[in-house]
């Protein structure tokens, strides 16, 4: 990912077995990273069970907070795929309880559709 692209909000994917190695005492023992995604310094972790958000906090990121989002409170979704002229794709996630839906912007190298399918098993 470049300098532009952290500066600009956007994803990009990550190894899910390096995320799996380095959260793993955060993780259930059946639980099995997906996909993930870096922003800065904060990850977005789709597992089987639910996403994660990994929020690093502080100047020295040792300070993390961890946000559970399991699927089953997600009531609703929607993607949208890079255009011929954006530099981003967006994920829009709305979950029960939450005023606001969770956005999250990805690069334009992202497969979209792919996420969308990966989100798609586990709501629907």
């Amino acid at each position: 990912m470049g300098l532009f692209d952290q500066l600009m909000g956007n994803s990009s994917e990550q190894n899910p077995q390096d995320v799996q190695n380095e959260f793993e005492g955060y993780l259930l023992p059946d639980e099995v990273v997906e996909a993930s995604f870096i922003l800065i310094r904060d990850l977005f972790v789709f597992t089987n069970r639910r996403i994660l958000i990994v929020d690093k906090q502080g100047l020295s990121g040792k300070k993390i907070e961890f946000i559970t989002v399991p699927y089953k409170f997600i009531r609703a979704f929607s993607v949208e795929n890079a255009g011929r002229f954006d530099i981003d794709a967006e994920l829009k996630l709305y979950v029960a309880g939450m005023p606001a839906p969770l956005v999250k912007l990805f690069d334009s190298k992202t497969d979209i559709t792919a996420l969308q399918q990966l989100i798609s098993r586990h709501v629907l």
